[in-house]
């Protein structure tokens, strides 16, 4: 999976939070600008809102509206111009769970360009406009190469896109005979090499961002075996030889025969993410049934090997449970971390130190993944965000918790002493 799965999830993320939220009355703002918007135009547009809502009759209700255009209005200054994918800012005061007021200002870019243009005053935040740019939020990668040229093209749920296309005049076979037969058969192997080598170095520049594929899969097409020999020659990118997802025979080259591709290769397009998700938790089991010692499960052991910088893969359940508390003891400063599932949670509303009997203020709180997807990066580790709709995923979310990774090199942890991963330092202060 490449990189771009990680700011998928923190959009989708965002966005749930969004969607839990809840008001009374209307004064929740949703504000959507698309790339072709101007920052200026949407400030007028909320000085008219601001003058409309001044009038309302309610005192309280007036107020939340008005202080909710206003903190978008803060929101705007810190652009010039919309950013190239647009601009969503959602601003209001919300009713939490246990019917508390709570203010909401969120500023979210969405993860690819948006069209929608939206300002409305509801008491829900209206997020439906980037709800549909995760509807297909991969893009995949095709070549469709025969004897007369080569198309490169992408295609990102309905939208497709030609990027550069190229002829070729290669020599056909022939039947003279004499000496000259192997001077020709030589020279259409030579200018057929080189037409393969153009078409791997093509993609490779076309396909590869920051030393990795900015493609889901690859879809290679065509009506001779040009396809084929590029496949599976030493050419091409190994990086892009394990993204190919289907190779496809077409009647027609050019445009023509990326439109064919498209079709045919459709069934496999849909489960790309599948099947990417079960090749990786495979791996991950391969290495347990040969009891290698590179892997780990389990939230303690993983962050231990995180803290090693050992973990080449931190592969996280997308919908992982678990709570990250910061915990700190206010007479000497000192900070401890606690991992708590739903369960744990329950009762654990107040905590004391071991050592100083202290009670300990909860600092901070947050998803245990949130936190990940914010930090993995200093681990030097890529995360891997998997779903439990496959077997394999299902059995590594109920079998191993829904967090562990592959490692670099074998750790033991049975004979590590980590104790700032150590909970049992803090306890229920009701149990104590």
């Amino acid at each position: 999976m490449d990189a771009d799965v990680v700011d998928v999830w923190k959009f989708t993320n965002i966005l749930k939070k969004l969607k839990n939220c809840k008001g009374n009355g209307t004064s929740m703002i949703s504000l959507i600008l698309s790339p072709k918007d101007q920052i200026g135009g949407a400030n007028r547009m909320l000085n008219d809102e601001f003058g409309t809502a001044a009038k309302i009759k309610s005192t309280v209700n007036r107020l939340s509206v008005l202080g909710a255009i206003t903190s978008v209005q803060q929101k705007l200054k810190c652009y010039k111009n919309v950013p190239p994918n647009g601009l969503a800012v959602f601003c209001g005061t919300t009713i939490t769970e246990d019917g508390k007021e709570r203010k909401v200002n969120t500023v979210v870019e969405p993860i690819r360009p948006i069209n929608t243009s939206l300002y409305l005053c509801d008491n829900k935040f209206h997020t439906e406009a980037l709800d549909n740019l995760l509807k297909d939020d991969q893009t995949f990668g095709i070549i469709v190469m025969d004897g007369h040229g080569a198309l490169f093209g992408t295609l990102q749920g309905n939208t497709k896109e030609v990027l550069t296309s190229y002829g070729v005049d290669l020599p056909r076979k022939h039947s003279r005979g004499g000496q000259s037969a192997m001077r020709f058969a030589r020279i259409r192997s030579e200018k057929r090499h080189n037409y393969v080598r153009k078409v791997a170095e093509t993609a490779t520049k076309l396909f590869i961002n920051n030393e990795k594929p900015n493609v889901s899969g690859l879809i290679l097409a065509g009506n001779a075996d040009f396809k084929t020999e590029l496949s599976q020659s030493d050419l091409f990118d190994p990086r892009l030889q394990a993204k190919i997802v289907k190779v496809v025979d077409v009647s027609y080259g050019g445009e023509n025969g990326f439109n064919q591709a498209i079709e045919l290769a459709a069934e496999s397009l849909q489960n790309v993410k599948f099947i990417q998700e079960k090749k990786l938790i495979g791996r991950y089991f391969e290495e347990i049934s040969k009891d290698t010692g590179k892997y780990c499960f389990g939230v303690e052991d993983t962050l231990r090997a995180l803290e090693l910088g050992s973990v080449e893969n931190l592969i996280c359940w997308e919908n992982l449970e678990i709570q990250r508390y910061v915990m700190k003891n206010h007479t000497n400063g000192e900070e401890k971390v606690l991992h708590l599932t739903p369960e744990q949670e329950k009762d654990k509303t107040h905590f004391i130190d071991k050592e100083s009997k202290v009670e300990l203020k909860t600092e901070d709180k947050q998803p245990l993944l949130e936190w990940l997807a914010n930090n993995y990066k200093s681990f030097g580790t890529t995360l891997e965000i998997i779903s439990d709709k496959s077997q394999e995923g299902s059995q590594f979310v109920k079998g191993f918790g829904g967090i562990g990774g592959l490692l670099r090199y074998k750790v033991d942890f049975q004979s590590m002493q980590c104790d700032d991963l150590d909970t049992n330092e803090v306890f229920n202060l009701d149990d104590y």
